[in-house]
């Protein structure tokens, strides 16, 4: 139903959208998450021309939209967009707000579009405010008005530019209802959304952006359950992180860990997995053989509470955690039991120490 190609944009020498090419069959309901900024919104403005692509190619249902003899109003009428800020005429009532474009732009009858509006209101649950003006209602209703709005001109596919960032946590399950019934019904969707779970749950697949490009995309399980890629991974799970590089065996301990106690404060950990990653860092970094390009990372999981701890150094393969391979076990035993898990690898060249730290 959508077929892109190539597609990107600039805003003078910042490129927002990179090279992004994509297919979307119709009845899909793609969910569009990823860091701000990172050409979400972008992406579904050039779909519908609020946007001017820089380059690319855009097709609905074959018909190419950016060619310069294709009817673009006409194109623009199969797609409906709702905006984080419902952009509802505020001197019209929610009736007239969903009758004005089928009468002006589809040349309905005005009773027709009253019935069809009524309809709609009814279907988002709104069939009781059709006489009243929009400052009158909570931006929930706003939003679903918006919904009924773009639905009265019958369009086959939807998007939703982030359509709950506006409202408070308790108007936001009102309005996913309205688009979870829509997906049931199989309208044809696009949303860039924040509420993770409810991508999850309604999404048949899940574009994640990034750096301006679908840097991944999936099944919901997948996505979410095993993402392929390292950004995807750390955005899904809301991982924070501390990278710390040591470049010899005279670096400053003290300076390090007043960053991981910065660290453990500023993500209001425990005062028990504050003291084993003090204690952790400290007793692996001390049985280190090569401090060439030494690297210590601290990464802490918001959706779980996992901390893990990842030591890496150039050099020959040496596990120095195996048994029998220091001399004072001591270290060894005191890593060991404030550690959930450990695992070593070898790879390019790189000795990778893994723990999962106790919290």
């Amino acid at each position: 139903m959508i077929k892109i190609r190539n597609l990107s944009k600039r805003f003078g020498d910042l490129e927002v959208l990179r090279d992004v090419s994509v297919d979307i069959k119709k009845g899909e309901v793609i969910a569009i998450i990823g860091p701000s900024g990172t050409g979400k919104s972008t992406f579904l403005r050039c779909l519908n021309l609020l946007e001017n692509p820089t380059s690319g190619a855009i097709y609905i249902d074959d018909i190419p939209i950016l060619d310069k003899n294709t009817d673009v109003p006409k194109i623009r009428q199969k797609m409906g967009m709702v905006f984080q800020s419902f952009n509802l005429y505020a001197h019209l009532t929610v009736l007239e707000n969903l009758t004005i474009g089928p009468i002006k732009l589809l040349g309905m009858k005005k009773s027709e579009a009253n019935q069809k509006a009524a309809e709609l209101l009814k279907l988002v649950g709104l069939a009781e405010k059709a006489y009243t003006f929009p400052d009158e209602l909570s931006g929930g209703q706003k939003q679903r008005v918006a919904i009924a709005r773009c639905m009265a001109m019958e369009p086959e596919i939807l998007l939703f530019d982030e359509p709950t960032s506006a409202l408070d946590p308790t108007m936001i399950s009102e309005v996913l209802a309205v688009i979870r019934r829509l997906a049931r019904e199989g309208m044809t969707m696009i949303i860039v959304t924040h509420e993770m779970e409810f991508a999850r749950n309604t999404a048949s697949r899940i574009f994640y952006m990034d750096e301006g490009i679908i840097y991944e995309e999936g099944t919901p399980q997948q996505i979410f359950d095993n993402p392929q890629k390292e950004k995807t991974r750390a955005f899904i799970h809301r991982i924070r992180s501390l990278n710390y590089h040591i470049a010899s065996p005279d670096y400053d301990l003290y300076a390090l860990q007043a960053e991981l106690e910065a660290f453990c404060e500023k993500h209001m950990l425990s005062k028990k997995a504050s003291d084993n990653i003090a204690l952790i860092s400290e007793e692996v970094l001390g049985i280190q053989s090569n401090y060439s390009n030494l690297d210590l990372s601290l990464s802490y999981s918001e959706k779980d509470g996992g901390v893990e701890m990842v030591c890496e150094s150039e050099g020959n393969p040496v596990n120095p955690l195996e048994e029998g391979a220091l001399e004072d076990d001591l270290g060894l035993m005191l890593i060991k039991s404030r550690s959930d898990n450990i695992e070593y690898k070898y790879e390019n060249g790189r000795n990778i120490l893994t723990l999962g730290v106790k919290v």
